[in-house]
């Protein structure tokens, strides 16, 4: 039977052969190599471990082929996976338990989810997912659904459904109702549903680095969010704004938002100020967002090529609008804030998660704060955090779970 697996060579086995009488054991299934070895050596040679074929015993709950750690911060997630079609699956279930409240169901089809962009191959039947953590019963349920569909994608959710409105124009008709951040929205609809490309992020880190030389130099800027972790595209850009020098940073954001209009580049901007002026204090209250100082903003992208609004048929204009996050932090603080708002959003979950269930230490973007001792944790670098945490680091190109 050559080129028969183990597994089918049993089944024939069982099939064909009586039971075995009492005291004499189940013949043994041989690889052909056996065989050819001893015709070459002219009678049967001994056989070894490397000749008998292994043969997986079914059962009821067939274990995990491949062991995957529990916590997203302890497993590498590149941005292609092999899973992508069930991920986003069970990641359009968790948005839409979002939006009944259901924050358990959020966290459980997430989770899922994450486990399938980190499993080094292609899940082809649901045996595989046995065993894994976070796969219960209804997540199981729910690929073995999915399965079978073809380019599942996550829809993206609309703030006016969550409203109860329908369509753009029933948002236009219930102005009043909405806040200025909305109506921003709502003005620049056309460019902000318009995915950003990786060129015009690094074309406005260009812009957003100008104004804060100009306003402090020496200041630095990087470029965080998923476009840190290695995407092509994203639905805006966050910047990370510090200073090697502690406190120089007071008052810098303002500034930069005044060059920024200055310069007619703000089409909106909310701001929003520091917290706290005690860098611990978050933490302490073991809080998930940070006090750190930041602006939304609505900026205009100078485009040579010109933007379309409207639609196909409307009218061309030599800028877009585009999201985007200004965010200062101490430099004290800033190792912290670069892990937090590199993302992805599931791995700074599990990250706090690990750190609070399993070192009893609170993190977030502020800093990383002991209890037991009443004292912050100071760390100069995302590896310095990893380290203490007693995790292997990942690089931001391996933290989209």
């Amino acid at each position: 039977m050559e080129q028969t697996s183990a597994e089918e060579a049993a089944r024939w086995q069982e099939s064909r052969a009586a039971p075995p009488e009492p005291g004499c054991a189940r013949p043994t299934l041989l690889d052909i190599s056996w065989f050819t070895e001893s015709m070459a050596a002219g009678h049967p040679v001994p056989v070894e471990c490397r000749h008998r074929l292994q043969v997986t015993v079914p059962r009821k709950a067939l274990p995990s082929p491949v062991w995957m750690p529990p916590y997203a911060c302890q497993r590498p997630t590149p941005l292609t996976h092999h899973n992508t079609s069930l991920s986003e699956a069970l990641e359009t279930l968790a948005e839409a338990a979002g939006f009944d409240g259901s924050e358990g169901r959020v966290l459980a089809f997430s989770r899922a989810a994450s486990m399938l962009k980190a499993l080094p191959g292609p899940v082809t039947v649901l045996s595989q997912l046995q065993g894994l953590p976070h796969f219960g019963e209804h997540s199981c349920r729910v690929v073995q659904l999915f399965t079978g569909i073809f380019g599942v994608g996550v829809r993206t959710a609309d703030q006016w459904y969550r409203e109860g409105l329908r369509t753009l124009d029933d948002v236009r008709e219930q102005v009043q109702r909405l806040t200025q951040q909305q109506k921003a929205g709502l003005r620049y609809h056309a460019d902000l549903s318009i995915p950003v490309q990786r060129p015009d992020a690094e074309a406005l880190q260009q812009v957003v680095e100008a104004a804060v030389e100009r306003a402090l130099p020496g200041a630095t800027v990087t470029l965080v969010g998923g476009f840190r972790r290695g995407k092509l595209q994203g639905h805006d850009v966050d910047f990370l704004i510090t200073h090697p020098q502690e406190g120089q940073e007071a008052g810098l954001l303002s500034r930069v938002v005044h060059s920024l209009k200055e310069q007619g580049l703000v089409l909106y901007y909310q701001h929003r100020p520091r917290h706290s002026q005690e860098p611990a204090c978050p933490a302490r209250r073991n809080r998930t967002t940070d006090t750190l100082e930041r602006c939304f903003c609505i900026l205009r992208l100078p485009s040579s090529q010109g933007a379309v609004v409207g639609g196909t048929l409307g009218p061309r204009r030599p800028w877009k609008a585009v999201r985007v996050d200004l965010v200062v932090a101490p430099i004290s603080q800033f190792p912290f804030a670069l892990l937090g708002w590199t993302g992805s959003k599931h791995f700074e979950r599990e990250l706090r998660r690990f750190s609070r269930k399993e070192r009893g230490l609170w993190l977030n973007s502020d800093g990383l704060y002991d209890p037991e001792q009443e004292m912050v944790v100071h760390l100069a670098t995302e590896e310095d955090i990893f380290r203490h945490l007693g995790l292997t680091y990942l690089p931001p190109q391996l933290r989209n779970a």
